[in-house]
């Protein structure tokens, strides 16, 4: 005898089951095991980049500039200090600074003397292409200590007027400089044009 099955008996069932301990204990396994490689090798919770830096330095230090001077950042030294001076175009002004534009001072082959002027500050006339400038006050020694101007910035300064307004000249390193307040040690007072003159260009 042929039975015939209802259509409803033909049909399967979804029937639900219980999630085995067994497999939510290892989901909540992966994902702790996710959540501390995530914390151990990427940068979403690395204390250098979530740190709350102190100074300036400590940035710095986790974000190093290039080791050549920064011309960028000497133009931005320059406006800041020397421009009141010597102009923003390197003109200089009449009876308080000489101009740096086009001066063989600034263009000088080496810089053993260069890096001198704003280390020690400069006292009495000084002539440049050939004409006398006279500043009766002189200039002071804006980078008299690492305090007033590091190595760093004063070379990135130097650099920058070396190549501003035409200049063609060699870029100035924070160790030259380094080199050059290491000989002067304690050395305090202005310098002078026949000073420097019977200084060796050297560095």
């Amino acid at each position: 005898m042929n039975v015939e099955r209802s259509s409803s008996e033909n049909e399967r069932q979804a029937v639900s089951r219980p999630v085995p301990v067994w497999m939510m204990v290892f989901s909540l396994l992966l994902v702790f095991w996710a959540m501390i490689y995530f914390d151990q090798h990427s940068a979403w919770c690395s204390p250098v980049v979530y740190k709350p830096y102190h100074s300036y330095k400590e940035v710095a230090d986790h974000n190093p500039r290039n080791e050549g001077p920064d011309i960028a950042h000497g133009h931005e030294v320059f406006n800041a200090i020397c421009s009141l001076c010597h102009g923003m175009d390197g003109a200089g002004k009449l009876g308080q600074a000489p101009p740096l534009a086009g001066s063989e001072w600034v263009n000088a082959a080496r810089v053993n003397r260069l890096v001198r002027i704003p280390i020690l500050g400069l006292n009495g006339p000084i002539e440049v292409q050939g004409q006398q400038y006279e500043f009766t006050s002189g200039m002071t020694a804006v980078a008299a200590s690492r305090q007033m101007m590091s190595d760093k910035d004063l070379g990135d300064v130097l650099s920058y007027i070396r190549q501003a307004w035409g200049n063609k000249a060699s870029e100035v390193t924070a160790q030259q400089v380094a080199e050059i307040r290491a000989e002067l040690g304690d050395r305090t007072g202005q310098t002078t044009v026949k000073d420097l003159k019977q200084l060796p260009e050297g560095k």
